[in-house]
């Protein structure tokens, strides 16, 4: 099938734009040095009008200013191409009198031979682009500039937000980003490219005052013309130069100003015009009503008046009958109300109400700062470091947190919700530093008195003028963005469990089947469902074990779940197989300090557990559970006196039941098996717990 010859041509111009462009510059410059042949300038003159034309055509229907972003570099061309022109224009003129059809034509045609009456129309031309559009267009493009860059942060912040809380996509807020940053380069470059305008306008001026003098003096001296002869011949062929090349550059500074001046449109400019002008038939009714009434005026040339007025009144009695047509009779409008009320009672948009977010954080106004990067805050920032951070530390690819203010709640304190349920709540003092005695401390200091919320500590709310003595004092400093990342991030790690649903396990093993897929299909779903993977996974976190190692998980689940499907036994085995992990969690300097069971406790549990369908569960008399929990309170403060964490060492078959026990009475404490300790670790006992 053959291209059609205008298809060709255009992918040749498209494949070969850039060496078009660079020589097309070239030319330009040389066109100031080298003189043309007539014909060729009356080409290039005609050109440049249409050049002009187009310009103009391009900026009217354009929606937004960077549907030309290029238009500060076809400023500078424009008016490079202009001044070539006029000084290959002026070289025939001085050379030979005579610069083709053209300019001839603007000279005699359009001014009527009179040269005093050109020299007129062409300043009144200068005076109107250079005092008026340029002027205009220039201050327009320079606040813009100004605002465009002001506005920046703000929508960088806003684009941030939508992204943090799942409205947009990634490559959305990369897109948004992106027209962002070109808005304020295109502003920027229409603020100095409006000077090449103001440049023109005043060159202009400039060469035709060269051109008439220098003519005059050529036109005596070297071809012996009278003054009169002269000044009639030089004059007229410098207006016609001039103004044929202060048409089109009118033309292109106003395109400048449309372009500039749009900064709120939502259509190209002749359907903003209309739509925006002619919506209200009031305004036209007052307007043909003070027509007829100027026309009546004694003095007043009656029939321009009366004839606008009519027509202005026609147009009036046209939009008053579309805005009756519009407007709805009282029946139909109350119709559209009981039909909409009954479409918003519908299931399905009920439903829709029913969506939970997983995670939500809300904050008062005076918190708002802390979200605002255009005021420095980095909280969105601070999120997005927490959700990787728990992604590598617990193999949880955390969902979007969405932040809201909420002005119900008091200005400074925040709430933490999971699936809509509040879980953590604190308050901040923005321009506050929190600090914490870390145990170094050797000089109080005075502050406003707080706990730390994400582990409850004692602490104290300092200014900036007391951080610098606090530290030297030995407290731990941070800031309040700070406290409220901590917060929510060991909220989250506790959480951690909770937030692990069906759809994120399924995520999970998707990812491990691009790399192991043979194993994921041995498991999933031909031994377990996707429900059991879950309860494993979340029985994991629940003691923040990093389910991160998928690959060796889902190969004890293979191992095992032949013989068992309890997802506490598998799990059980799973951090067996995790020993490595697990260690290096708790172990300092290869040293494990703990407590360990007497055996006779140990034997007690054991015996004590029942089994049922649902799952197995201890079954302990009040009293040996009491003598339980009071020996556990009494061995565990030599663990955290000496700085180290609540670690309770158990047999393999006793870790679970004793975990299962204590957790409530004892949040924090971790209980470890023989099984998931390394055998190169020491195992140091500071105490053992009796009944």
């Amino acid at each position: 099938m053959a291209v059609p010859a205008a298809v060709a041509k255009n992918g040749f111009i498209k494949k070969y734009s850039d060496v078009i462009v660079a020589v097309a510059i070239i030319m330009v410059v040389v066109m100031m040095i080298i003189p043309l042949p007539t014909a060729l300038l009356d080409l290039l003159l005609c050109m440049n009008i249409t050049l002009a034309l187009v310009v103009v055509m391009v900026s009217i229907y354009n929606e937004e200013a960077l549907d030309i972003s290029v238009f500060p570099s076809l400023l500078l061309l424009t008016t490079l191409f202009r001044l070539a022109l006029n000084v290959s224009s002026t070289r025939l003129i001085l050379l030979n009198g005579y610069a083709g059809e053209v300019i001839m034509a603007f000279g005699n045609f359009v001014v009527g031979g009179n040269p005093v009456i050109g020299f007129i129309i062409f300043v009144i031309l200068i005076i109107i682009q250079f005092i008026v559009i340029t002027k205009g267009a220039e201050r327009v493009a320079e606040v813009s500039a100004r605002f465009t860059l002001d506005a920046m942060p703000g929508k960088q912040m806003s684009i941030d937000a939508d992204l943090n809380q799942g409205a947009i996509t990634d490559e959305e807020a990369k897109r948004r980003r992106e027209k962002i940053q070109r808005e304020a380069d295109f502003f920027g470059a229409m603020d100095g490219a409006s000077k090449f305008v103001k440049g023109d306008a005043v060159a202009a001026i400039i060469i035709i005052l060269i051109n008439i003098t220098g003519g005059f003096i050529i036109g005596m001296v070297q071809r012996n013309l009278s003054v009169l002869q002269a000044l009639q011949t030089y004059t007229l062929l410098t207006v016609g130069e001039g103004l044929v090349n202060q048409i089109p550059a009118l033309m292109i500074s106003t395109a400048t100003g449309i372009i500039v001046t749009r900064s709120a449109s939502e259509g190209d400019l002749g359907h903003d015009l209309v739509g925006q002008l002619f919506n209200k038939s009031r305004v036209f009714f007052i307007v043909g009503g003070v027509l007829f009434a100027f026309a009546l005026v004694p003095g007043l040339p009656t029939i321009p008046f009366m004839l606008i007025g009519s027509a202005v009144l026609f147009i009036a009695y046209n939009l008053r009958k579309k805005e009756k047509a519009e407007e709805a009779p009282p029946v139909q409008a109350s119709k559209k109300h009981e039909a909409a009320k009954k479409a918003a009672t519908k299931p399905e948009n009920i439903i829709s109400l029913l969506q939970v977010d997983p995670m939500e954080l809300e904050i008062g106004y005076s918190l708002i700062p802390l979200v605002d990067t255009g005021q420095g805050g980095d909280l969105l920032d601070r999120i997005v470091m927490i959700r990787r951070q728990c992604a590598l530390e617990l193999g949880l690819v955390v969902p979007t947190i969405r932040i809201r203010d909420n002005i119900q709640i008091k200005p400074n304190a925040y709430i933490i919700k999971l699936k809509g349920v509040e879980i953590a709540r604190g308050e901040l003092m923005l321009d506050h530093y929190l600090a914490m005695n870390s145990g170094t401390v050797f000089e109080e200091m005075h502050g406003i008195e707080t706990v730390e919320p994400a582990f409850g500590l004692p602490a104290l709310w300092i200014t900036e003028e007391q951080r610098e003595q606090a530290e030297l004092n030995g407290y731990t400093v941070v800031d309040a963005v700070s406290v409220l990342a901590t917060h929510l991030t060991e909220v989250i790690k506790e959480h951690a469990a909770e937030i692990l649903g069906r759809q994120e396990t399924q995520n999970l093993v998707d990812n491990l089947h691009k790399s192991n897929g043979a194993l994921v299909d041995e498991v999933v779903p031909a031994l377990l469902n996707i429900g059991e993977v879950q309860k494993v996974l979340a029985n994991l976190l629940r003691e923040r074990i990093s389910i991160r190692d998928m690959e060796t998980i889902f190969e004890v689940l293979d191992d095992y779940a032949r013989a068992t499907k309890d997802p506490e036994i598998l799990t059980e085995y799973v951090r067996h197989a995790m020993s490595r992990q697990i260690t290096q969690q708790y172990v300092q300097d290869n040293v494990l300090p703990c407590i360990t069971l007497d055996p006779a406790l140990e034997n007690r549990i054991v015996g004590g557990v029942q089994r049922t369908d649902r799952g197995s569960y201890v079954s302990l008399d009040p009293d040996t559970m009491r003598k339980l929990l009071t020996s556990l309170e009494a061995a565990l403060p030599k663990l955290t006196d000496m700085g180290y964490q609540p670690v309770v060492l158990t047999s393999p078959a006793t870790r679970l039941y004793f975990m299962k026990l204590v957790e409530r009475s004892v949040p924090g404490i971790i209980v470890l098996s023989h099984a998931e300790i390394d055998p190169s670790v020491e195992i140091q006992i500071l105490g053992v717990v009796k009944i």
